[in-house]
């Protein structure tokens, strides 16, 4: 199986981080602390993918 790209990393942490931050404003303005929580977990882990696709492009 091949690895993904630099860009394709840093394209789904985007996505990640767009997604999380949906997740937990829907999730205090509803009063939902777990849908708030996951939020924040899916912006964590954009973040990271980011940070991944970013090494890459250094590692090149």
């Amino acid at each position: 199986m091949s690895e993904k790209s630099s860009t394709q990393d840093k394209g789904e942490g985007a996505l990640d981080k767009a997604k999380g931050k949906a997740k937990e404003a829907t999730g205090a303005v509803s009063g939902d602390e777990a849908k708030k929580a996951e939020g924040h977990s899916d912006q964590t882990k954009g973040t990271a993918k980011d940070k991944k696709g970013k090494v890459k492009d250094l590692l090149k």
